[in-house]
């Protein structure tokens, strides 16, 4: 061992000036093999000295417990000194490398011959030691930085490409301790450290020459190395069960849920699979982060899944997690703040810093809940990244109140909107907002043999009120309605309770309680009529009730509840006006299965009563409420949109109309305009040939123009439509010109005759009216029975 550390010194000594790391290196192993031997041996090869040395006669003295004790000191004082010569290691300067050499000649004086007094030498003078270490520390690194300045290295970079470099310095300089993020990525307090992380890590100050680094791979470089893989439809839902975990009862719902559906998932995925033949699908990495259902978010839904909560977010959601998984696309699942950190390799700290690497997945379907919990983790990597992000939202959110610095300008704002996010990004459970798209759930589809189980079971004079918790029955004047539906029907409940009946629930109701799923279904497949108060707005429930052969009956809302007049409208990023308590229900289904009256007119009621009892109806569901519908739209949404790469500009440069009209042709006999055949084809979805433009009414709004005429508005269109050609091609007389930024635009006044485009893309809106105003609109055709896309888009 001793011959050994001689050995070792003596390779510090002729090591080159080039390789100091190594140098420090094997000086490091000598002074652990001097401290193992210290530790190890000392107390025995003390005793065997003469005793006429002071260190060995107290050693004695001593005896082994307190010599054993005095050798760790010094062995912990040798640890120190390693640790500040590992620090001394990374500095890259060779001026001071020969101080090494006192380090290093220590090493060459021990010698078997006078050991003991070699060892107490080295004790007596180790606190010097390394007071010296720390001061050689100290004089390099100042050398170090005097000698980066002289180069210029290290001096901020002016760039007009990169105008924040300057600004981001002095906030680095002021703050960069306030997360431990900045020191995980090698800052260190130093400017040439800023400068690293600002231009390989952040992106606000340009590449460093001196560094000779290459890029760091993006998401596109990375998609492009990788291969495409292709997917293919699944049919056992095992993993996918694995991976909802359990904990909860709100997951223990969606897995009952995906379970129950498991056949007509399969069912549908066969018949989607014949009808796209042998077509390539692209397989996804996807990301699923259920925001609401976190602890950090306060997830009050799972405790009352068990009474009378609210679970129509849960069902989509499970149907959700069920569609990606049977389309055959790589998923991962988070439940909580800390999964969804371990998959999008967020670095540790405070997430003021950039994820640690390119996004390692396609899509991410979230929440609201949840695009806070990224936004206060991913740090700058959300605005990066956020072109991938699909958020899950019930009621929907409009551009108006999207758009941050809009909304702040013209009270807008609202808690949940202001994301700058395009609007399509938004998937709504009901198509009632055509400026988001259309996500959905699935009710269960009868086979031909219930149905005539159905039709054979019916009780003619069966009632079964909506309305699982006992604060939905107070409804003002309920008791009247209840009063004359009693006359003709027997009226059951399902409300929630644990020990007493709700005083909210008349005695003549009959209660059954909160029932599970298969016992709901059975009692909707036996009454003729399902009554809605008002309350819950566009659940999944009435869509339920229809497929098991109900006639839903809802309440009209005179005048309609929006944020402006109702409370829980208020602080949602919508302006939407709700006419009933299920919109889609009312325009989308209709009589006979959907009827809506004025509850508070007795004499209506009483009569659409009577009209029901004569009633025959058979179960009905809307395609896009199936399964295979489902799959359909989420599998063409997947492989069709797309918002990270830039729009082609429209009009295209040296573009030559024949017409004033621009690319529009008439419809013989209509008012409609379409995209003219002989103009050249552009990279569009949907599909150009789905267009078709028109002007709406003052105050009418484009959802409501489009619908007019049967068609559905397609805000993707607004860029084929905001020229001023537009406007000649729909017979407006422009004496004026402007570009700004309305959430109406483009549009016509016809008080000033002034044409109106828009300047931010972002802006274009189908909702929105004014009395000022007529709108320029994008509508297009649409799939019978899947509304969100049109008759060329599969």
């Amino acid at each position: 061992m001793i011959a050994a550390i001689g050995e070792l010194s003596m390779m510090v000594r002729r090591c080159p000036v080039t390789f100091k790391p190594f140098r420090i290196f094997v000086a490091g192993v000598g002074f652990f093999s001097l401290c193992f031997l210290m530790t190890s041996l000392g107390g025995q090869f003390l005793a065997k000295r003469p005793g006429d040395s002071p260190f060995t006669m107290r050693a004695e003295v001593l005896g082994g417990q307190e010599s054993r004790g005095v050798l760790r000191k010094i062995s912990d004082m040798l640890e120190m000194i390693m640790k500040r010569m590992d620090a001394l290691s990374k500095l890259g300067n060779t001026s001071d490398t020969h101080r090494l050499d006192e380090l290093s000649s220590a090493l060459d004086r021990i010698q078997p011959m006078g050991l003991v007094e070699r060892i107490q030498a080295i004790a007596q003078n180790m606190s010097d030691m390394a007071v010296r270490v720390e001061q050689i520390l100290q004089r390099s690194m100042a050398s170090s930085r005097v000698r980066e300045g002289a180069f210029g290295l290290c001096e901020t970079p002016k760039d007009p490409r990169y105008p924040d470099c300057t600004s981001k310095m002095d906030w680095m300089r002021a703050r960069w301790t306030s997360d431990p993020c900045y020191a995980f990525y090698g800052v260190d307090g130093s400017d040439c450290s800023f400068l690293i992380y600002l231009s390989e890590v952040e992106w606000f100050c340009p590449p460093l020459t001196w560094r000779n680094r290459t890029s760091p791979p993006t998401q596109q470089t990375q998609q492009a190395k990788s291969p495409k893989r292709q997917a293919a439809f699944r049919t056992d839902l095992s993993v996918l069960l694995e991976q909802v975990g359990s904990g909860k009862e709100s997951l223990s719902f969606m897995k009952r849920r995906i379970r129950r559906l498991a056949q007509q998932w399969a069912t549908a995925a066969n018949h989607l699979d014949l009808k796209l033949g042998q077509r390539w699908r692209d397989q996804k990495k996807i990301l699923v982060h259920v925001g609401f259902l976190t602890e950090e978010s306060g997830d009050v839904f799972s405790p009352k899944v068990l009474k009378g909560g609210p679970l129509g977010e849960m069902v989509q959601w499970a149907d959700i997690l069920t569609a990606l998984h049977v389309l055959g696309h790589n998923l991962k699942i988070s439940m909580s703040v800390k999964e969804l950190q371990g998959f999008l390799g967020v670095p540790p700290g405070r997430g003021s810093c950039p994820l640690t690497g390119p996004l390692p997945f396609d899509l991410i379907y979230t929440d609201y809940h949840g695009l806070q919990q990224m936004k206060q983790h991913m740090g700058l990597s959300l605005k990066k990244h956020k072109c991938h992000i699909r958020v899950i939202d019930t009621f929907g959110t409009e551009p108006a109140y999207n758009h941050e610095e809009y909304a702040t300008l013209h009270g807008y704002r609202t808690n949940w909107g202001y994301w700058n996010l395009i609007p399509r990004q938004y998937m709504t459970m009901f198509p009632h907002t055509p400026d988001n798209s259309f996500m959905g759930f699935v009710a269960e589809e009868l086979n031909e043999t219930e149905r005539l189980f159905i039709q054979r079971d019916k009780v003619n004079n069966m009632a079964v009120v909506y309305g699982k918790d006992a604060s939905m029955w107070k409804l003002q004047g309920k008791e009247n309605v209840l009063a004359i539906l009693y006359r003709y029907m027997e009226i059951h409940g399902t409300v929630y309770y644990e020990t007493q009946r709700p005083p909210e629930v008349p005695a003549f109701v009959k209660n059954h309680g909160l029932l599970p799923q298969q016992e709901l279904q059975q009692l909707l497949r036996k009454a003729k009529l399902f009554v809605g108060f008002g309350f819950p707005y566009e659940g999944p429930a009435p869509l339920e009730a229809i497929a098991n052969g109900c006639i839903f009956l809802q309440p009209k809302f005179n005048p309609p509840h929006s944020s402006l007049n109702h409370e829980f409208f208020r602080g949602k990023p919508t302006s939407r006006k709700v006419s009933s308590q299920h919109p889609y229900a009312e325009q989308h289904i209709g009589r006979p299965h959907v009827i809506t009256v004025d509850f508070n007119n007795s004499e209506e009621f009483e009569a659409t009563i009577r009209e029901i009892m004569k009633l025959n109806v058979e179960p009905f569901l809307p395609y896009e409420y199936t399964c295979e519908g489902m799959l359909e739209r989420v599998h063409t949404y997947i492989q069709n949109q797309s918002f990270c790469s830039p729009e082609v500009p429209f009009p295209p440069v040296n573009s030559s109309w024949a017409l004033l009209r621009g690319p529009f042709t008439p419809v013989p006999d209509s008012r409609i305009l379409i995209w003219a055949s002989n103009v050249s084809s552009l990279s569009s979805w949907p599909p150009l040939s789905a267009l078709r433009l028109l002007s709406s009414q003052q105050g009418q709004s484009c959802v409501e123009a489009c619908w007019t005429e049967g068609l559905i508005c397609e805000p993707a269109f607004y860029r084929f439509i905001n020229i001023k050609e537009a406007f000649s091609a729909l017979d407006f007389q422009c004496e004026g010109l402007e570009s700004g930024m309305n959430h109406l635009f483009p549009a016509f006044s016809a008080e000033h005759a002034e044409c109106s485009l828009q300047h931010d893309p972002l802006l274009f809106s189908c909702a929105g009216s004014s009395s000022k105003y007529q709108r320029l609109c994008p509508c297009r055709d649409f799939r019978k029975g899947q509304v969100a896309l049109c008759m060329d888009c599969l």
